[in-house]
């Protein structure tokens, strides 16, 4: 079983940042490609970032390209979402998720099988 624990939401004014972590377990991080979503309220859970098994390839939203960077570390089984020049539509429960299968791609079109519970983000404007 695989479990993921994020950490780092929270309130924050419009144009600050935030960094995001997940912590997973439960299996060989290092080879599960991992993603981050998001869902605002009375909207759809929506991918934001992924990226693949080793960190080589990411995928972004088009709504947070240039603003948001998703990064991890295989040795300490993290993966972080570093936030920046955050926006009030911004706002919304962020989600770390990981790959069902093995050696993947991180795309926004990939099987995600395992959720973390979420962590808000507010940001005000």
């Amino acid at each position: 079983q695989v479990q993921l624990v994020e950490s780092g939401g929270g309130l924050v004014q419009a144009g600050g940042s935030l960094r995001l972590s997940c912590t997973a377990s439960g299996r060989t991080f290092s080879r599960y490609a991992m993603g981050w979503f998001r869902q605002a309220p009375k909207k759809e859970r929506e991918f934001i970032a992924g990226i693949n098994w080793i960190g080589g390839s990411t995928y972004y939203a088009d709504s947070v390209k240039g603003r948001f960077t998703i990064s991890r570390d295989n040795v300490k089984n993290m993966v972080y979402l570093q936030m920046n020049s955050l926006k009030p539509e911004d706002t919304a429960v962020y989600y770390c998720a990981a790959e069902g299968p093995s050696y993947g791609s991180g795309s926004p079109s990939s099987r995600y099988d395992y959720w973390g519970q979420g962590t808000q983000v507010t940001v005000s404007s």
